[in-house]
């Protein structure tokens, strides 16, 4: 019964399906030849382009104990697509994210920065917790399939600085994004963990001046990191014709903090959270005094919700920790409930909106939870010393923006 050129190849969900380089509407001939044009009308609907020369594949059908030849007499037919009609396809396929702009000003910017932070799932992570994957197909989590989908990322962004967390592959992923002009540093989880955080820049723009880590371990705060690294940016060539080219003075010998922190996931532990985030402030804003009072990008997976205390702590600069449950801080748990008392405040926006006071809460906290959440057991209100602006303030909130709260700071003039 098999035509020949004819080829029969497995599908994802374990049937299969037929593949034939014939350019005719037919089906293959068979003793139920009426039958099987109906059959091949029904299925086409199935069909799924490979190539505008190449042919389709198309789904089949099981059925109990018949044979091989009468199971896919009905189904052998072909379909050549044109040119014009497979495009379409292809574009929809690609999935590009699209862009979202800022209404702010920028005018008065020097220089422009694309900066990318990503936890990119560590390869130990994913291969000891399989239960949290189940729905995800096993060849996607193929670490030599994701590292080349990060590199295409990154070169689709123009990035010129990346954060990543949940780092356990740091010489294969700098090997391959050394070949895209990037160095790097890296610092490892304490611990028994396997992975930790990275920063990479293109290195024809900037240069290592300094490097500092945080292991909250030493101040009792679990074996998450930080990283801190001055980035001095490069002289470059602006060309302004084929014939001539000069250079720009505008980011000569300016300098920029960059840090990348993944804290600690456990809802639960709201202190721990807020002290390694009130650790990591503290440390940015002692080197951008040291280094000249220079920017501060505050870049990582925070393991906060944009809505939640710990996010209104690095926009509006202050938190007074009674009013919030330790438990849901962060809010991954419940998100923000009827009963927390939550300042919604962002320095570059003019509406702040209270709590009743009749409506406020004062949850307690032991002294062990304040030393790790303040840094002392006396101390209730945190502050910390940088003028944070969200890198989304200006856009819109939507679904795709997470709301109008959203974490991601840069602190500093452009």
């Amino acid at each position: 019964m098999a035509k020949r050129g004819r080829r029969e190849t497995p599908c994802p969900d374990g049937s299969h399906s037929l593949a034939t380089r014939s350019s005719q509407h037919k089906c293959l001939p068979d003793s139920r030849e009426e039958e099987s044009q109906s059959g091949c009308r029904r299925k086409a609907k199935k069909i799924k382009a490979l190539s505008a020369s190449e042919t389709l594949l198309v789904q089949s059908e099981t059925t109990g104990a018949s044979s091989a030849s009468n199971r896919y007499a009905s189904l052998a037919c072909s379909i050549e697509l044109r040119r014009e009609e497979e495009k379409p396809r292809r574009r929809g396929r690609e999935d590009r994210r699209e862009w979202a702009y800022t209404s702010r000003d920028l005018a008065e910017c020097r220089d422009n920065v694309v900066f990318v932070s990503y936890n990119i799932l560590g390869v130990e992570n994913a291969m000891k917790h399989q239960d949290l994957y189940t729905e995800v197909q096993p060849r996607f989590l193929k670490w030599r399939r994701r590292k080349k989908l990060i590199r295409k990322e990154l070169n689709l962004y123009n990035a010129n600085i990346v954060c990543f967390q949940e780092v356990d592959r740091f010489d294969d992923l700098a090997d391959l994004l050394k070949k895209d002009g990037f160095g790097g540093v890296y610092m490892a989880r304490t611990g028994e963990a396997n992975d930790g955080c990275a920063i990479f820049w293109k290195d024809d723009r900037f240069t290592l001046v300094h490097q500092d880590n945080i292991e909250f371990k030493t101040f009792g705060l679990r074996d998450n990191v930080a990283q801190l690294c001055v980035l001095k940016m490069k002289q470059r060539v602006v060309s302004n014709s084929p014939a001539e080219s000069s250079v720009s003075l505008l980011d000569q010998n300016q300098l920029l903090l960059v840090t990348n922190i993944h804290v600690l996931f456990n809802p639960n532990r709201g202190d721990v959270k807020l002290g390694q985030i009130r650790l990591l402030l503290e440390k940015a804003h002692q080197l951008s005094k040291v280094w000249g009072k220079i920017p501060v990008i505050i870049g990582g997976d925070l393991n906060s919700m944009p809505q939640s205390a710990i996010y209104q702590f690095l926009a509006s600069s202050e938190l007074d920790i009674r009013l919030h449950d330790r438990r849901k801080i962060s809010g991954q748990i419940d998100g923000l409930s009827a009963n927390s008392c939550v300042k919604h405040q962002n320095r570059n926006s003019s509406s702040v909106k209270w709590m009743p006071a009749s409506r406020q809460c004062v949850y307690r906290w032991n002294d062990d939870e304040l030393r790790l959440a303040t840094g002392s057991e006396k101390v209730t209100h945190l502050q910390h010393h940088l003028d944070l602006c969200s890198a989304y303030f200006g856009i819109p909130g939507s679904c795709r923006t997470l709301g109008n709260f959203l974490p991601l700071q840069v602190h500093g003039n452009c």
